[in-house]
């Protein structure tokens, strides 16, 4: 995991705290996979994150990784390097998509709770950190050691991905419930152990005070967004899918959703067009 960066220029000037992997992933999933970009150049992909404060360095690095994990595809063109999708990224940020555009990112599908323990041997903390990170992708809470809960009906088996196919030799156990309230035993205090309510509140209000103000500019559209999709990607892993009935009746959820629809719908068709110019 890279160190976030520091200071990096939002679109707004504040002051902004992006991975370059974050960056990478929103710009795959939204100018590559969405909009039908081919192979892009690695000198496209360092000057769009420039303008957003990642240096060449930082950049050169996030790509190799990405690519090392799979993610990304090299693609030599003559002397240059370009990148490309694999089947994995498209997987991937296809999942990712169906929640960034999902009619409400943050209400639960379904009814009742998920329930998910898992066991992974202190030899493979690679797999634990996984299973970990996915766990919180697919809107899981900590429950105690152990054991981690969602709001709703996840679906267990795309959440986890590949991680179900382990070698069961490896010793990686997976166990996971449906759930529901019993009577007279409110799941409220479980909702609060599993997710801390006020940083979630803060985050949405961060997001807001990054993007609610800002009005469209064409001129920068393909850097502003690679920060949008990357920003509302950072929020949708911080805040899961909870009850209504366990929020605040002034929970800010609605309003990200219209402040992230609004730029979204104007930014996306000049960003596209944009690409096309410098890769033209």
């Amino acid at each position: 995991m890279s160190t976030p960066l520091e200071g990096a220029p939002a679109p707004d000037g504040a002051a902004a705290r992006r991975r370059p992997e974050q960056l990478l992933l929103a710009f795959t999933g939204e100018l590559m996979l969405a909009g039908g970009a081919g192979p892009v150049p690695a000198a496209v992909l360092i000057s769009v994150l420039g303008e957003l404060g990642a240096g060449e360095a930082a950049t050169r690095a996030a790509l190799t990784r990405m690519a090392g994990r799979g993610l990304l595809a090299p693609v030599r063109v003559g002397r240059t390097v370009a990148y490309g999708l694999t089947p994995q990224s498209e997987r991937v940020l296809g999942e990712a998509r169906d929640r960034v555009f999902d009619d409400d990112p943050f209400a639960p599908r379904g009814t009742g709770w998920t329930l998910v323990s898992f066991s992974v041997p202190e030899t493979r903390r690679d797999v634990r950190h996984r299973v970990r990170a996915q766990l919180v992708w697919a809107g899981f809470g900590l429950l105690r050691d152990g054991l981690w809960i969602a709001p709703g009906e996840v679906d267990v088996a795309q959440a986890l991905g590949g991680v179900r196919d382990e070698d069961p030799d490896e010793g990686v156990e997976l166990l996971a419930f449906r759930a529901h309230e019993v009577p007279g035993f409110s799941a409220a205090a479980s909702v609060r152990t599993a997710w801390r309510l006020e940083e979630m509140r803060q985050r949405h209000e961060q997001f807001q005070e990054r993007w609610a103000g800002r009005e469209p500019d064409g001129a920068h559209a393909l850097r502003d967004v690679t920060a949008l999709v990357a920003d509302w990607l950072d929020l949708l892993r911080a805040v899961p899918r909870l009850p209504a009935e366990h929020l605040a009746v002034d929970w800010p959820g609605a309003r990200s959703v219209g402040t992230f629809r609004r730029l979204h719908a104007a930014l996306a068709g000049p960003a596209r067009a944009e690409l096309a110019r410098r890769l033209s």
